[in-house]
């Protein structure tokens, strides 16, 4: 049997009788309380960030494909709907749809507002299943290619500004060349996404409305949107789908469109690792001062150890595994307490927040188990690695002195 591990079951199946187990329990709650702080903090972190993510990219997908512009507006310039690379796409598996589109910008007029939008033109190939889950009112509609329609949904954002409830009439003016030209459509859905920019901005209708407006023929449109399969492929498939577009066309990542909202989604991961430093020093400063008490209350028996001729290697290594059984347990409480409240959250969303200030009107969480399986090796090493500043402290003892004042 390794004499190091009989002895540190020793000294935990006796501590309970010792000043030291105080600061024992201390020590495991704090460990607990810190993992579960950095398990919260991590899922809430992740949750937002997958949350807005996925809001924009329901509105403009992960990449847009459109003609070269020297202006960034929303008076695309044309281009084929045939393309050579659409079979391509079809084909690869990182890339899970993609759909035409086309956007023209205007002005919702009613009998007391006014207000600039812009129409989003849509084909019969749209992916609606984003806005499908979002829906506060009304259903969303279904275009053909050939066939005009009327219907177009809008924000419950707008629609509350604009005083507009559904099936209501919508008149929109728009300019075309030196003209102005008015379109008037039907309210049949109304949407709630909780992003306020987007929302504000984006009315959802057919693309034949834009093609009419334009002057456009039936196989030009706008644009593409390309949703590919997994988000963090994005960096990496943006360079590959711009070299297989051709000259005449760019390549966007949604990185490249909203910088301004992925620079506010990364200085949310700085305030995080803030957060997780602080438990740590916290942590670590408990288990030092935890350990330096159970070491000085073992005093003699640490020295009767040496005087029996155990190393200061093997007396460390006894220590390590009560420090270990310290850490374990204080981890697996923390785990199973950040486990069972981000289950509850998940599932009641009882911890609310204000929609136009963070986007989302619950707290989102999301349990990842590689970041848990990380999370917990990382908080593993760093304890390990600062249980060995109180362990020098052993070195020091020695057996005459710790004998004779005992």
């Amino acid at each position: 049997m390794n004499t190091e591990f009989f002895l540190a079951r020793r000294l935990v199946s006796n501590s309970k009788a010792n000043f030291s187990w105080t600061f024992v329990v201390i020590a495991v709650n704090a460990i607990a309380l810190g993992t579960a702080i950095m398990f919260i903090a991590i899922a809430i972190l992740t949750g937002f960030k997958n949350e807005i993510r996925e809001k924009v990219v329901g509105f403009s997908g992960h990449i847009q494909i459109t003609r070269f512009s020297e202006n960034s507006n929303f008076e695309p310039q044309p281009i084929e709907r045939n393309q050579p690379f659409c079979r391509k796409f079809s084909a690869s598996k990182d890339i899970r749809h993609f759909q035409v589109f086309a956007t023209k910008a205007g002005i919702i007029k009613t009998r007391d507002q006014i207000q600039g939008v812009v129409l989003k033109g849509v084909g019969s190939d749209f992916d609606w299943s984003f806005f499908k889950n979002r829906m506060a009112a009304g259903t969303v509609p279904r275009f053909n290619d050939t066939i005009r329609s009327d219907e177009v949904i809008l924000s419950r954002k707008l629609a509350d500004l604009l005083n507009l409830k559904l099936h209501d009439d919508l008149r929109m003016y728009f300019i075309s060349g030196n003209s102005n030209l008015g379109r008037k459509f039907r309210i049949a859905g109304i949407y709630d996404t909780g992003l306020e920019e987007f929302d504000k901005l984006y009315v959802i209708g057919s693309i034949y409305h834009i093609q009419k407006l334009n002057n456009w023929s039936p196989g030009q449109v706008g644009g593409f949107e390309v949703f590919l399969n997994n988000f963090n492929d994005m960096d990496r498939m943006g360079p590959e789908i711009y070299h297989q577009v051709g000259f005449s066309l760019d390549a966007s990542t949604l990185r490249m469109i909203y910088p301004q909202i992925f620079d506010w989604l990364g200085l949310q991961d700085i305030n995080v690792m803030i957060i997780l430093i602080l438990i740590v020093l916290v942590s670590a400063t408990t288990i030092i001062s935890t350990l330096l008490i159970l070491i000085l209350e073992r005093t003699s028996m640490i020295g009767l150890l040496k005087a029996l001729g155990m190393r200061n290697r093997g007396i460390r290594k006894m220590f390590l595994y009560h420090a270990f059984y310290i850490i374990s347990w204080g981890m697996i409480w923390g785990n199973a307490i950040a486990w069972v409240l981000c289950l509850i959250q998940k599932k009641y969303g009882l911890v609310k927040l204000s929609e136009e200030s963070y986007y989302v009107s619950v707290v989102p969480v999301n349990i990842d188990l590689l970041n848990i399986i990380l999370l917990n090796t990382g908080t593993l090493v760093v304890c390990y690695l600062i249980f060995f500043i109180p362990l020098f402290v052993i070195a020091r003892i020695t057996p005459v002195k710790a004998i004779r004042f005992s």
